[in-house]
């Protein structure tokens, strides 16, 4: 058996062991034990209890969890418990999604014997969970998006039991957080089974095959993103595969804007694409600036910024940052006006110092090796892309692949055809678009969309906000069902006293 061990970025040394990695036959016992356990869920009043006593532990051992997760990711105590207060609060908000109901979208047609132009029969529609969720925790958040975070969340909330295949940057958090979900799910009398880990390269495939498991929820990166799906798509029974896998995030600075507020942008932007060290999914990773003067103040503000150097979440993320950056820098007529490299010493090996790159938009023309400037480099680096026409800014527009989010900056007083046109253009590439901001920074809400077309995501779902509850849903409809043998959720006199659509008309409970 091969240990799991919890490594410190800010040493690269072992911290120790904290599990070992689990077998074929220990993932096919896990996915089996939250499968029986799955049935207690079905009773909405104790999964709202469930969130809400997760939350509620979460927070009595916040301590132990940030010093751990720090401990484990070198991310800092002020962001980590910052992601603690995000990850609890995402737990309250579904149970809050649970106990008003809606999302089980309960609709009734009455029967219509005069209905055109064929009569109707009595049909009742509303949505039950898919079953066990294999979800496969994120390096970079090691809460927010991993055991306790918005997969697990959602899936709880929408009455499916979990496996999360925990991810090796941080171990120790997610066996610490993983026995706290099932110490509240003890507490309010449910098996504690309805949340699993399993650890292990291995485990991944081996969890996604699982006949038993009945969907995914994934965030990292393009290729290991893929070769999952690849295999949930190739089932003998495919499953839903909901993917997070990559985004450059393009952000447009118009030339107006440029002009009007060159020093304000460049700030913004190195603070965005530095922030966290560059390992967020939203970072601005590829901005289109003008072409002269207007364009060169906004490089040089981003360039003269003071932005933080530091350890990134493990040697091989690093290892990837360094041949990354080189291999774009080395292209024809790309420059470095700020030199992305090592920063670390035996205090801090992982250490790296953030990096600008700046090209013609006509190189991006080009294609061959140029493409690789409109893919993520995961790290703390952004590529400045000159542009010399709306006609070449919206060639590298057309050329990028799908994103999480796109930015455009404006002047003040840009509110005109051209500008609503240049916003209408980036909602084709992104699922969401910013004005006048950061990318980063993705607010837990019921409006927010955390996905886009691909490869920002492998699905039009959303991983943050209320509508992330959809992913593990799907619609029964039952057609002429006598009133005793439908689900009470369905049942004439409304006994649970949902919010419903009758006949067209919705009511409240």
């Amino acid at each position: 058996m091969t240990d799991v061990l919890s490594i410190d970025p800010h040493t690269g040394e072992p911290r120790g062991s904290v599990a070992t990695e689990s077998t074929a036959q220990d993932v096919d016992e896990a996915v089996r034990a939250a499968a029986v356990a799955g049935a207690a869920l079905r009773d909405r009043a104790v999964r709202v209890d469930l969130l809400r006593a997760a939350a509620a532990l979460l927070e009595k051992d916040g301590a132990d969890i940030v010093a751990t997760a720090d401990a484990e990711s070198a991310l800092g105590r002020v962001r980590l418990t910052g992601e603690l207060a995000r990850t609890c609060y995402q737990l309250r908000a579904f149970a809050d999604v649970v106990e008003a109901g809606a999302y089980l979208d309960v609709i009734i047609d009455h029967a219509d014997p005069s209905a055109e132009p064929a009569p109707r029969p009595d049909l009742r529609r509303f949505k039950v969970p898919l079953g066990v969720v294999a979800v496969f925790a994120a390096s970079n958040f090691p809460l927010a998006f991993s055991v306790p975070g918005g997969d697990t969340a959602s899936a709880l909330a929408a009455g499916c039991p979990v496996v999360v295949k925990a991810h090796p940057d941080h171990p120790a958090t997610s066996v610490l957080c993983a026995r706290i979900l099932r110490s509240a799910a003890a507490e309010v009398g449910l098996p504690a089974d309805v949340v699993r880990l399993v650890h292990g390269f291995d485990a991944g495939p081996e969890l996604v095959r699982h006949p038993l498991t009945a969907a995914v929820g994934f965030t990292g990166s393009v290729r290991g993103g893929r070769a999952l799906f690849d295999i949930a798509s190739s089932r003998s029974r495919p499953v839903p595969f909901h993917g997070e896998l990559g985004s450059v995030n393009p952000v447009v600075v118009t030339a107006r804007a440029a002009e009007t507020r060159a020093a304000e942008i460049g700030a913004g932007l190195a603070a965005s694409y530095t922030q966290g060290l560059g390992q967020f999914c939203v970072k601005p990773g590829l901005v289109l600036v003008p072409d002269g003067p207007a364009g060169d103040a906004v490089i040089q503000a981003v360039v003269t910024a003071t932005v933080p150097s530091g350890p990134l979440l493990d040697s091989r993320m690093r290892a990837a940052f360094l041949a990354g950056v080189r291999s774009r820098a080395a292209l024809p007529g790309v420059t470095e006006p700020l030199k992305a490299e090592e920063a670390g010493d035996d205090a801090a090996p992982l250490a790296v110092r953030p990096g600008v790159l700046t090209v013609a938009a006509s190189r991006l023309a080009e294609g061959g090796p140029y493409r690789e400037l409109l893919e993520e480099c995961f790290g703390p680096v952004t590529v400045l892309v000159r542009y010399g026409s709306p006609t070449e800014r919206d060639a590298v527009l057309g050329a990028l692949p799908g994103n999480l989010t796109a930015a455009v900056h404006l002047a003040a007083d840009e509110r005109d055809d051209a500008a609503a046109e240049l916003v209408a253009r980036l909602s084709e590439i992104a699922g969401r678009v910013v004005v006048d901001g950061w990318p980063t920074g993705v607010t837990v809400a019921p409006a927010m969309h955390h996905g886009g077309p691909y490869p920002a995501a492998t699905s039009g779902s959303t991983s943050v906000g209320a509508s992330a509850i959809e992913r593990w849903l799907r619609p029964v409809c039952y057609q002429g069902t006598p009133d005793p043998l439908l689900p009470p959720e369905l049942r004439e006199a409304n006994p649970l006293g949902l919010p419903r659509t009758v006949d067209g008309v919705r009511t409240t409970s």
